[in-house]
């Protein structure tokens, strides 16, 4: 049900056809970058976090962790994940397969700086079996997002 409206999203904002549907699961970093053929780097993982009692997804390379201080610096509190078991409640798509796209209006979207060193990257697409191959223009077309952050360590040649 949610990949059927992640893909209807993209499909609506002419993007439908960057959508991969794979035989293999895709719902770590290192399973989607097997099943989609790219480099760990290269998936967009979709964190979702509690901000003010609401959802947050922050999209970020497959090979950054975000980094508490950093995460509290931007957003004024501590970085605390959404419980596994209401992911698909307040976002929209259960865990494994969680994507900014028709995700529920309430959850804020930002990309994290770890992603433009990329020109493609691989979010989800709503569920544990699927992907979506998109430029980073046309990620930021397609999420909506709020805006940039620089959350993330681990990814920096000089980390």
């Amino acid at each position: 049900m949610s990949f059927d409206v992640a893909k209807a999203y993209l499909d609506s904002i002419g993007l439908g056809d960057r959508v991969i549907a794979t035989e293999a699961p895709s719902s770590t970093v290192e399973e989607a970058a097997a099943a989609l053929g790219c480099e760990p780097a290269h998936i967009a993982k979709t964190m979702a976090f509690l901000v003010d009692d609401a959802p947050v997804l922050v999209l970020c390379a497959g090979d950054a962790r975000v980094n508490n201080s950093m995460f509290k610096q931007f957003f004024h509190t501590k970085a605390k994940m959404v419980p596994g078991d209401v992911v698909e409640q307040l976002v929209g798509h259960a865990p494994g397969g969680v994507c900014p796209f028709g995700a529920k209006p309430e959850a804020r979207v930002y990309l994290d700086e770890s992603l433009r060193r990329f020109d493609v990257v691989y979010p989800a697409c709503g569920d544990d079996h699927s992907g979506v191959r998109l430029t980073i223009p046309e990620l930021e077309r397609a999420t909506r997002a709020e805006g940039w952050v620089d959350v993330c360590r681990g990814w920096r040649a000089e980390e």
